[in-house]
Protein backbone atom coordinates (compact mmCIF):
# COMPACT_ATOMS: atom_id res chain seq x y z
CA UNK A 1 0.00 0.00 0.00
CA UNK A 2 1.22 3.73 -0.74
CA UNK A 3 1.88 5.91 1.80
CA UNK A 4 -0.41 9.03 1.54
CA UNK A 5 2.77 11.63 1.40
CA UNK A 6 4.09 9.64 -1.22
CA UNK A 7 0.81 9.07 -2.94
CA UNK A 8 0.41 12.86 -2.62
CA UNK A 9 4.36 13.87 -3.99
CA UNK A 10 3.32 11.83 -6.99
CA UNK A 11 -0.03 13.67 -7.48
CA UNK A 12 1.95 17.40 -7.77
CA UNK A 13 1.73 18.68 -11.13
CA UNK A 14 4.44 18.93 -13.02
CA UNK A 15 4.38 23.10 -13.67
CA UNK A 16 3.79 23.23 -10.26
CA UNK A 17 6.95 20.76 -9.51
CA UNK A 18 8.64 23.12 -12.10
CA UNK A 19 7.87 26.19 -9.40
CA UNK A 20 9.07 24.65 -5.55
CA UNK A 21 12.40 23.92 -7.79
CA UNK A 22 12.72 26.90 -9.27
CA UNK A 23 11.91 28.50 -5.81
CA UNK A 24 14.60 26.55 -4.04
CA UNK A 25 17.37 27.29 -6.55
CA UNK A 26 16.14 30.77 -5.63
CA UNK A 27 15.72 32.00 -9.14
CA UNK A 28 13.25 34.65 -10.30
CA UNK A 29 10.38 33.15 -13.16
CA UNK A 30 12.44 35.90 -15.26
CA UNK A 31 16.25 34.70 -14.73
CA UNK A 32 14.61 31.06 -15.10
CA UNK A 33 13.06 31.93 -18.60
CA UNK A 34 16.25 33.49 -19.62
CA UNK A 35 18.21 30.35 -18.79
CA UNK A 36 16.20 27.81 -20.70
CA UNK A 37 15.50 30.14 -23.77
CA UNK A 38 12.03 30.90 -22.97
CA UNK A 39 9.73 34.36 -21.99
CA UNK A 40 8.84 34.63 -18.38
CA UNK A 41 5.28 34.41 -20.03
CA UNK A 42 5.59 31.21 -21.16
CA UNK A 43 7.11 30.38 -17.44
CA UNK A 44 4.13 31.63 -15.57
CA UNK A 45 1.43 29.70 -18.00
CA UNK A 46 3.64 26.50 -17.09
CA UNK A 47 3.87 26.45 -13.62
CA UNK A 48 0.12 27.64 -13.25
CA UNK A 49 -0.67 24.40 -14.73
CA UNK A 50 -2.32 26.57 -18.28
CA UNK A 51 0.22 25.23 -20.45
CA UNK A 52 1.78 21.78 -20.88
CA UNK A 53 4.99 20.96 -20.63
CA UNK A 54 5.01 17.77 -22.83
CA UNK A 55 8.17 17.70 -25.03
CA UNK A 56 11.04 15.98 -24.36
CA UNK A 57 13.65 18.18 -25.28
CA UNK A 58 12.37 21.12 -23.00
CA UNK A 59 12.01 18.54 -20.34
CA UNK A 60 15.79 18.12 -20.38
CA UNK A 61 16.48 21.87 -20.59
CA UNK A 62 14.35 22.72 -17.68
CA UNK A 63 15.41 19.85 -15.81
CA UNK A 64 19.22 20.78 -16.51
CA UNK A 65 18.83 24.32 -15.19
CA UNK A 66 17.01 23.37 -12.09
CA UNK A 67 19.77 20.46 -11.29
CA UNK A 68 17.66 17.04 -11.15
CA UNK A 69 17.57 14.45 -12.98
CA UNK A 70 14.14 14.30 -16.02
CA UNK A 71 12.53 11.57 -14.30
CA UNK A 72 12.63 13.35 -11.03
CA UNK A 73 10.63 16.18 -12.74
CA UNK A 74 8.14 14.60 -14.33
CA UNK A 75 7.56 12.92 -10.84
CA UNK A 76 8.77 9.38 -11.80
CA UNK A 77 11.68 7.19 -11.12
CA UNK A 78 12.32 4.46 -13.95
CA UNK A 79 13.69 0.88 -12.76
CA UNK A 80 17.64 0.94 -12.89
CA UNK A 81 19.66 -1.27 -15.28
CA UNK A 82 21.36 -3.99 -13.51
CA UNK A 83 25.28 -4.39 -13.93
CA UNK A 84 24.20 -7.89 -15.21
CA UNK A 85 22.15 -5.75 -17.94
CA UNK A 86 25.14 -2.91 -18.45
CA UNK A 87 27.34 -5.83 -18.76
CA UNK A 88 25.42 -7.32 -21.31
CA UNK A 89 24.96 -4.00 -22.94
CA UNK A 90 28.49 -3.20 -23.02
CA UNK A 91 29.01 -6.45 -25.02
CA UNK A 92 26.20 -5.77 -27.73
CA UNK A 93 28.26 -2.22 -27.89
CA UNK A 94 31.49 -4.35 -28.53
CA UNK A 95 29.94 -6.26 -31.08
CA UNK A 96 29.07 -3.58 -32.86
CA UNK A 97 32.49 -2.02 -33.00
CA UNK A 98 33.98 -5.00 -34.29
CA UNK A 99 31.27 -5.27 -36.87
CA UNK A 100 31.96 -4.61 -40.40
CA UNK A 101 30.30 -6.59 -42.83
CA UNK A 102 26.41 -5.17 -41.68
CA UNK A 103 24.56 -3.59 -44.39
CA UNK A 104 23.60 0.08 -44.80
CA UNK A 105 20.37 0.65 -42.19
CA UNK A 106 18.37 4.05 -41.94
CA UNK A 107 20.64 6.81 -42.01
CA UNK A 108 18.10 9.50 -41.84
CA UNK A 109 18.65 12.47 -39.35
CA UNK A 110 21.95 11.00 -38.31
CA UNK A 111 22.52 14.86 -36.89
CA UNK A 112 19.15 14.84 -35.08
CA UNK A 113 19.83 11.15 -33.75
CA UNK A 114 23.29 11.82 -32.40
CA UNK A 115 22.51 15.31 -30.73
CA UNK A 116 19.79 13.04 -29.21
CA UNK A 117 22.02 10.65 -27.56
CA UNK A 118 24.44 13.67 -26.59
CA UNK A 119 21.80 14.93 -24.68
CA UNK A 120 20.71 12.18 -22.66
CA UNK A 121 24.32 11.04 -21.85
CA UNK A 122 24.34 14.49 -20.90
CA UNK A 123 21.60 13.99 -18.36
CA UNK A 124 23.20 10.83 -17.63
CA UNK A 125 20.51 8.46 -19.15
CA UNK A 126 23.35 6.22 -19.18
CA UNK A 127 21.40 2.62 -19.69
CA UNK A 128 19.27 4.33 -22.40
CA UNK A 129 22.39 5.69 -24.17
CA UNK A 130 23.98 2.46 -23.69
CA UNK A 131 20.69 0.56 -25.44
CA UNK A 132 21.33 3.10 -28.71
CA UNK A 133 24.60 2.55 -29.21
CA UNK A 134 24.87 -0.36 -31.02
CA UNK A 135 22.47 0.93 -33.96
CA UNK A 136 23.75 4.15 -33.72
CA UNK A 137 27.68 3.21 -34.55
CA UNK A 138 26.38 0.37 -37.14
CA UNK A 139 23.94 3.48 -38.78
CA UNK A 140 27.07 5.98 -38.58
CA UNK A 141 29.11 3.69 -40.50
CA UNK A 142 27.22 4.38 -43.62
CA UNK A 143 26.39 8.30 -42.81
CA UNK A 144 27.73 10.31 -45.28
CA UNK A 145 28.58 13.43 -42.67
CA UNK A 146 32.25 12.45 -41.05
CA UNK A 147 30.79 14.35 -37.64
CA UNK A 148 28.21 11.93 -37.21
CA UNK A 149 30.96 9.31 -37.37
CA UNK A 150 33.28 10.99 -34.91
CA UNK A 151 30.23 12.16 -32.91
CA UNK A 152 29.18 8.61 -32.75
CA UNK A 153 32.20 6.87 -31.80
CA UNK A 154 33.27 10.17 -29.22
CA UNK A 155 30.46 9.31 -27.62
CA UNK A 156 30.42 5.39 -27.16
CA UNK A 157 34.38 6.22 -25.40
CA UNK A 158 33.02 8.69 -23.16
CA UNK A 159 30.56 6.47 -21.72
CA UNK A 160 32.58 2.91 -21.86
CA UNK A 161 35.32 5.40 -19.74
CA UNK A 162 32.52 5.89 -17.16
CA UNK A 163 31.83 2.28 -16.92
CA UNK A 164 35.29 0.97 -16.61
CA UNK A 165 36.22 -0.40 -19.74
CA UNK A 166 39.11 1.65 -20.84
CA UNK A 167 40.38 -0.22 -23.28
CA UNK A 168 37.56 -0.71 -25.09
CA UNK A 169 37.04 3.30 -24.72
CA UNK A 170 40.28 3.09 -26.24
CA UNK A 171 39.47 1.40 -29.41
CA UNK A 172 36.33 3.27 -29.96
CA UNK A 173 38.02 6.84 -29.45
CA UNK A 174 41.24 5.59 -31.82
CA UNK A 175 38.15 5.39 -34.76
CA UNK A 176 37.14 8.90 -34.15
CA UNK A 177 40.30 10.09 -34.73
CA UNK A 178 40.93 8.05 -37.90
CA UNK A 179 37.20 9.55 -38.78
CA UNK A 180 38.54 12.68 -38.11
CA UNK A 181 41.33 12.46 -41.03
CA UNK A 182 43.30 14.78 -39.04
CA UNK A 183 41.06 17.83 -39.46
CA UNK A 184 41.85 20.10 -35.74
CA UNK A 185 38.61 20.50 -34.96
CA UNK A 186 37.22 16.75 -35.27
CA UNK A 187 40.35 15.74 -34.10
CA UNK A 188 39.91 17.89 -31.09
CA UNK A 189 36.69 16.09 -30.15
CA UNK A 190 37.90 12.45 -30.21
CA UNK A 191 41.04 13.46 -28.33
CA UNK A 192 38.79 13.98 -25.13
CA UNK A 193 37.85 10.87 -24.77
CA UNK A 194 41.04 8.93 -26.18
CA UNK A 195 42.67 10.99 -23.35
CA UNK A 196 39.91 10.25 -20.73
CA UNK A 197 40.96 6.28 -21.83
CA UNK A 198 44.64 6.86 -21.62
CA UNK A 199 44.26 7.99 -17.77
CA UNK A 200 41.94 4.88 -16.94
CA UNK A 201 44.66 2.98 -17.95
CA UNK A 202 47.37 4.72 -15.89
CA UNK A 203 48.96 6.35 -18.88
CA UNK A 204 49.00 9.98 -18.30
CA UNK A 205 52.20 10.80 -20.23
CA UNK A 206 50.65 9.36 -23.05
CA UNK A 207 47.05 11.30 -22.19
CA UNK A 208 48.73 14.29 -21.44
CA UNK A 209 51.18 14.23 -25.46
CA UNK A 210 47.73 13.59 -27.35
CA UNK A 211 45.40 16.51 -25.73
CA UNK A 212 48.60 18.84 -25.66
CA UNK A 213 49.39 18.22 -29.60
CA UNK A 214 45.68 18.30 -30.22
CA UNK A 215 45.26 21.39 -28.35
CA UNK A 216 48.44 23.17 -30.53
CA UNK A 217 46.99 22.12 -33.62
CA UNK A 218 43.09 23.60 -32.80
CA UNK A 219 44.64 27.07 -31.22
CA UNK A 220 45.86 28.37 -34.23
CA UNK A 221 42.31 27.98 -35.97
CA UNK A 222 40.64 29.80 -33.23
CA UNK A 223 40.90 33.71 -33.62
CA UNK A 224 40.02 35.63 -30.55
CA UNK A 225 36.47 36.54 -32.37
CA UNK A 226 35.80 32.44 -32.79
CA UNK A 227 32.30 31.57 -32.02
CA UNK A 228 31.96 30.25 -28.13
CA UNK A 229 31.65 26.53 -29.31
CA UNK A 230 34.98 26.84 -30.18
CA UNK A 231 36.13 28.75 -26.98
CA UNK A 232 34.55 25.68 -25.04
CA UNK A 233 36.34 22.95 -27.45
CA UNK A 234 39.98 24.55 -26.76
CA UNK A 235 39.32 24.70 -22.96
CA UNK A 236 38.02 21.83 -22.64
CA UNK A 237 40.98 20.26 -24.09
CA UNK A 238 43.24 22.08 -21.49
CA UNK A 239 41.32 21.13 -18.64
CA UNK A 240 41.94 17.65 -19.90
CA UNK A 241 45.38 18.31 -20.51
CA UNK A 242 45.77 19.28 -17.27
CA UNK A 243 44.13 16.01 -15.66
CA UNK A 244 46.34 14.19 -17.70
CA UNK A 245 49.60 15.97 -16.54
CA UNK A 246 48.50 15.47 -13.04
CA UNK A 247 48.44 12.21 -13.44
CA UNK A 248 51.28 12.15 -14.88
CA UNK A 249 52.56 13.45 -11.60
CA UNK A 250 53.18 16.70 -13.36
CA UNK A 251 51.42 19.43 -11.05
CA UNK A 252 53.23 22.72 -12.50
CA UNK A 253 52.14 21.92 -15.82
CA UNK A 254 48.74 21.08 -14.45
CA UNK A 255 48.79 24.16 -12.64
CA UNK A 256 49.60 26.07 -15.81
CA UNK A 257 47.13 24.53 -18.04
CA UNK A 258 44.14 24.89 -15.38
CA UNK A 259 45.74 28.92 -15.57
CA UNK A 260 44.94 29.14 -19.46
CA UNK A 261 41.51 27.50 -19.07
CA UNK A 262 40.26 30.12 -16.66
CA UNK A 263 41.58 32.32 -19.00
CA UNK A 264 39.85 30.84 -21.93
CA UNK A 265 36.35 30.26 -19.87
CA UNK A 266 35.68 33.70 -19.11
CA UNK A 267 34.42 33.89 -22.86
CA UNK A 268 31.88 30.69 -21.65
CA UNK A 269 29.04 29.42 -19.64
CA UNK A 270 29.16 26.27 -17.84
CA UNK A 271 25.83 25.10 -19.08
CA UNK A 272 27.98 24.23 -22.01
CA UNK A 273 29.76 22.26 -19.81
CA UNK A 274 32.75 24.47 -19.55
CA UNK A 275 32.86 27.64 -17.58
CA UNK A 276 34.41 29.58 -14.50
CA UNK A 277 33.02 26.70 -12.41
CA UNK A 278 33.85 23.82 -14.38
CA UNK A 279 37.20 25.06 -14.79
CA UNK A 280 36.99 25.21 -10.83
CA UNK A 281 36.23 21.81 -10.14
CA UNK A 282 38.25 20.37 -12.64
CA UNK A 283 41.20 22.14 -10.09
CA UNK A 284 39.63 20.28 -7.20
CA UNK A 285 39.97 17.01 -9.52
CA UNK A 286 43.42 17.84 -10.03
CA UNK A 287 44.74 18.35 -6.09
CA UNK A 288 42.85 15.53 -5.39
CA UNK A 289 44.94 13.39 -8.22
CA UNK A 290 48.13 14.88 -6.87
CA UNK A 291 47.11 13.81 -3.52
CA UNK A 292 46.32 17.40 -1.78
CA UNK A 293 43.08 16.11 -0.52
CA UNK A 294 42.44 19.29 1.76
CA UNK A 295 43.26 21.53 -1.55
CA UNK A 296 40.71 19.20 -2.93
CA UNK A 297 37.85 20.04 -0.50
CA UNK A 298 38.42 23.48 -0.59
CA UNK A 299 38.44 23.71 -4.00
CA UNK A 300 35.13 21.61 -4.32
CA UNK A 301 32.86 23.61 -1.73
CA UNK A 302 33.88 27.06 -3.20
CA UNK A 303 33.00 25.88 -6.20
CA UNK A 304 29.88 23.91 -5.63
CA UNK A 305 27.94 27.40 -3.54
CA UNK A 306 28.18 29.42 -7.25
CA UNK A 307 25.39 29.66 -9.85
CA UNK A 308 27.11 28.03 -12.63
CA UNK A 309 27.44 24.56 -10.16
CA UNK A 310 23.80 24.35 -11.11
CA UNK A 311 24.10 25.06 -14.98
CA UNK A 312 26.55 22.77 -15.41
CA UNK A 313 24.89 19.24 -17.10
CA UNK A 314 23.51 16.52 -14.37
CA UNK A 315 26.28 13.86 -15.80
CA UNK A 316 29.08 16.55 -14.72
CA UNK A 317 27.86 17.40 -11.33
CA UNK A 318 27.35 13.98 -10.65
CA UNK A 319 30.57 12.32 -11.72
CA UNK A 320 32.20 15.13 -9.92
CA UNK A 321 30.83 14.42 -6.63
CA UNK A 322 31.86 10.79 -6.99
CA UNK A 323 35.29 12.12 -7.54
CA UNK A 324 35.19 13.92 -4.33
CA UNK A 325 33.54 11.61 -2.35
CA UNK A 326 37.45 9.97 -2.25
CA UNK A 327 39.14 13.33 -1.40
CA UNK A 328 36.90 13.31 1.63
CA UNK A 329 37.62 9.82 2.45
CA UNK A 330 41.05 10.64 1.96
CA UNK A 331 40.72 13.23 4.59
CA UNK A 332 39.08 11.03 7.34
CA UNK A 333 35.68 12.54 6.32
CA UNK A 334 33.49 9.43 5.57
CA UNK A 335 30.20 11.29 6.39
CA UNK A 336 30.81 13.87 3.95
CA UNK A 337 32.34 11.29 1.50
CA UNK A 338 28.74 9.82 2.21
CA UNK A 339 26.90 13.17 1.59
CA UNK A 340 28.68 13.49 -2.23
CA UNK A 341 27.17 10.08 -2.80
CA UNK A 342 23.63 10.36 -1.75
CA UNK A 343 23.61 13.79 -3.41
CA UNK A 344 25.06 12.65 -6.64
CA UNK A 345 22.45 9.66 -6.61
CA UNK A 346 19.99 12.59 -6.57
CA UNK A 347 20.70 13.97 -9.13
CA UNK A 348 22.09 11.62 -11.89
CA UNK A 349 20.98 7.81 -10.26
CA UNK A 350 23.04 6.09 -12.95
CA UNK A 351 26.23 7.76 -12.36
CA UNK A 352 25.90 6.30 -8.84
CA UNK A 353 24.21 2.83 -9.22
CA UNK A 354 26.10 1.61 -12.86
CA UNK A 355 29.53 2.95 -12.25
CA UNK A 356 31.98 0.70 -10.75
CA UNK A 357 34.34 3.99 -9.61
CA UNK A 358 30.87 4.96 -7.42
CA UNK A 359 30.28 1.16 -6.54
CA UNK A 360 33.76 1.35 -4.96
CA UNK A 361 33.39 4.70 -3.49
CA UNK A 362 30.28 3.67 -1.81
CA UNK A 363 32.10 0.76 -0.86
CA UNK A 364 34.50 2.27 1.25
CA UNK A 365 32.37 4.54 2.89
CA UNK A 366 30.14 1.59 3.88
CA UNK A 367 33.44 0.19 5.63
CA UNK A 368 34.43 3.65 7.30
CA UNK A 369 32.09 3.39 10.07
CA UNK A 370 28.39 3.86 10.48
CA UNK A 371 26.35 5.07 7.71
CA UNK A 372 22.70 6.93 7.79
CA UNK A 373 19.37 5.86 6.51
CA UNK A 374 19.42 7.42 3.04
CA UNK A 375 23.30 5.93 2.62
CA UNK A 376 22.34 2.57 3.55
CA UNK A 377 19.15 2.72 1.34
CA UNK A 378 21.21 3.73 -1.58
CA UNK A 379 23.85 0.90 -0.83
CA UNK A 380 20.72 -1.78 -0.44
CA UNK A 381 19.64 -0.17 -3.76
CA UNK A 382 22.90 -0.91 -5.66
CA UNK A 383 23.29 -4.31 -4.32
CA UNK A 384 26.20 -3.54 -1.54
CA UNK A 385 25.58 -4.88 1.87
CA UNK A 386 27.67 -3.45 5.09
CA UNK A 387 30.46 -5.51 5.84
CA UNK A 388 31.99 -5.40 9.40
CA UNK A 389 35.22 -5.46 10.13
Amino acid sequence: MTAPGRQERREVPIGRRVAQLRVRRGMSQQVFADRIGKSKSWVDKVERGVRNLDRLSVIHAISGVLGVAPDLLVGRRTRQATVTEVAAAVERVREALVRYDTPAGCVADMDRQIAYAYTAYRHAQHPQVLRTLPDLLTAARHAPAVDVLVGAYRLTAHLLVKLGEPDLAWLAADRAMTAAHGDPRRTATAVLPLAQALRAQRRGRLALAVSSTALRNLDPVLPSDAPPEHAVLAGTLMVEAALAAASHGDASTAGSLADQATRRAQRCQDSDGFGPTAVDLARALTATILGDHALAVANHLTATRTDGWHRLPAEHRAAHLIDMSRAYLATGDHHAAGRALVTADQIAPAETRIRPAARAALAAVLRAGPTPADLTRLATTIGLTLVST
